[in-house]
């Protein structure tokens, strides 16, 4: 039996039994039955306390954003925690999650407690910009087959003028303001994904029940269209990490970036996000088969200097990085070798350990993989020297002992991946390789870029100005709890449906960038603009501009 598509009226014209698919759900703000109660003033003061003891003493960030951003966290949540009783439940969670928004770092995030988790808010199309930066075209570059929108002359490759009445990239420049992103570009690009998706785990549901979208049609002709937006359930792959996974601790990834890949899966290929559910390989077009279709994807390309190989990188999101590596050799074996593209872009990250593996596939260099580094706080001494912790920090503890005398920020940047494992396979694909990134390849999408630099593989495309600047290890608030209890700064469970990540250990490049930091800074490359028919047909100019590239490695 087919899984079934948790999403309201997406399914039709897909195959799928709509007696299956539940009712539409309206986006709302209101609170539904069963939801979380407002907190009282003795659990607000425990999740502040909470989070200013871990951002001062684990946040492993907090000197650069403060030197990069002018704030001081910290300070901000003491002078929050004065006023936070006198508060609406709904002011104090905006203000918490304006505070750590304001970091523009997307592993750091408060969760406060809600009603739609799991949830992502969508419109039934995909924005897409083309063109240089300064002078953006927007246009609708993908349409869900039963988007419910009446209007025919909304398709793809209508231009957008307008978003409910503003110009839009005025629009685009006001919700980057709410964005994470060290970067200005960074911003703007989750700002364009955040006018149509918007996982609801780390923010609050959109203000307006629906949007009025100003467009030129095909024609030439100025029109407009009003679009509600839905509730849809995009869920976990079968191969994403578990629950209590014993790689957990070994993460990079920004989740609310993982839940808007898989809802625009869900709603742009469906029958794949089916597939996916039901654990079963199917062939889509060109593409190879593959039981890691949500993470992986493979098929050989025709360009301009003859036909070459394409992989596709969705998410390192994957619980077994022995199959994950497994997978990609299978798949590099059925494409040709006269060269390779590596395409990374809007990948959110993952489990570091297969970003990092991957990386001796391509080469035959020692990988040396990036190194990464605590906070050195009594905060973190006291986590490492935990005897709970030795599996995890032992390596740390020596550094971070002798920062105390050496007044060091942080301390000596180690590899999580053993340099053994990033070399234990060995060369498999032997042809000119190329690696393409964009500002939404993040954390360990940023990992495999920079290795894949740093380690000389081959070079890195970058459309816009560098990938998206994630440079850190991220924990939740239950694994720092538990890696803090018995120590001084241990925190009781926070109040039900409240929540945070944090960015615990930073990201150093190694190599010929030996010592640079990944975060706020991100991986620059060969700069490639974005054209209308890269949008409209199949990256077909990218494919083209990587192909000279790949062809000047040969000569």
């Amino acid at each position: 039996m087919p899984a079934k598509l948790p999403v309201d009226v997406l399914a039709a014209q897909q195959g799928t039994d709509l007696a299956a698919v539940p009712a539409p759900r309206r986006v709302s703000r209101e609170s539904a039955p069963g939801a979380e109660p407002a907190l009282d003033g003795g659990q607000r003061l425990q999740v502040i306390d909470a989070l200013a003891c871990v951002i001062e003493g684990a946040y492993c960030h907090l000197p650069q954003k403060r030197a990069g951003y002018a704030v001081d966290p910290v300070q901000a949540l003491q002078l929050l925690r004065r006023r936070c009783v006198d508060m609406t439940d709904g002011e104090f969670h905006m203000a918490l999650t304006g505070l750590i928004t304001g970091l523009r770092d997307a592993h750091t995030r408060y969760r406060g407690p809600a009603t739609v988790r799991g949830s992502v808010a969508a419109l039934p199309f995909l924005i897409e910009c083309h063109g240089p930066d300064n002078r953006p075209t927007f246009l609708v570059s993908k349409l869900a087959a039963n988007s419910g929108i009446r209007k025919k002359t909304f398709v793809p490759g209508v231009e957008l003028l307008h978003w409910n009445a503003i110009p839009f990239a005025r629009a685009v420049d006001i919700y980057a303001d709410r964005e994470t992103g060290g970067r200005p570009d960074a911003r703007r690009a989750r700002a364009l994904e955040s006018l149509t998706f918007r996982a609801l785990d780390y923010g609050p549901p959109p203000d307006e029940q629906w949007v009025i979208v100003g467009f030129r049609t095909l024609d030439g002709d100025d029109d407009e269209v009003r679009v509600p937006w839905r509730r849809i359930e995009p869920g976990k792959a079968g191969t994403a990490m578990q629950p209590g996974s014993g790689v957990r601790f070994k993460v990079a990834a920004d989740p609310a970036r993982e839940a808007v890949r898989r809802a625009k899966k869900l709603m742009f290929a469906p029958a794949l996000w089916q597939a996916d559910q039901a654990r079963t390989p199917i062939r889509a077009g060109d593409w190879l088969p593959t039981e890691l279709q949500d993470t992986l994807a493979a098929r050989p390309i025709t360009t301009r200097r003859g036909e070459l190989g394409y992989l596709r990188i969705w998410s390192f999101d994957v619980d077994d990085h022995e199959a994950f590596i497994a997978e990609a050799i299978r798949l590099l074996a059925q494409l040709p070798d006269r060269g390779l593209i590596i395409d990374l872009r809007g990948n959110p990250g993952g489990l570091i350990w297969a970003a990092e593996r991957l990386l001796q596939l391509f080469t035959p260099n020692t990988i040396v993989p990036t190194r990464f580094a605590l906070l050195a706080s009594p905060l973190t001494r006291a986590m490492a020297a935990s005897p709970f912790n030795r599996l995890e920090f032992e390596a740390w503890t020596a550094s971070l002992d002798n920062a105390i005398a050496t007044g060091d920020l942080y301390s000596q940047p180690l590899p999580l991946t053993d340099p053994h494992w990033c070399n234990d396979i060995g060369q498999r694909y032997t042809g000119p390789v190329l690696a393409v990134a964009d500002p939404n390849t993040y954390s360990s999408g940023d990992l495999f870029a920079a290795g894949f630099l740093d380690n000389r593989i081959g070079p890195l495309v970058t459309v816009g100005q560098a990938t998206g600047a994630g440079g850190a290890n991220v924990w939740s608030d239950r694994l720092l709890r538990d890696a803090l209890a018995g120590t001084p700064y241990a925190f009781p469970p926070l109040p039900a449906g409240v929540g945070f990540t944090l960015a615990i250990r930073r990201a150093i490049r190694s190599g010929p960038a030996d010592g640079i930091p990944i975060e706020d800074t991100g991986i620059p490359g060969i700069p490639y603009t974005i054209t209308r028919r890269d949008l409209l047909e199949d990256n077909s100019d990218l494919h083209d501009f990587c192909a000279d590239l790949l062809a000047g490695q040969q000569s």
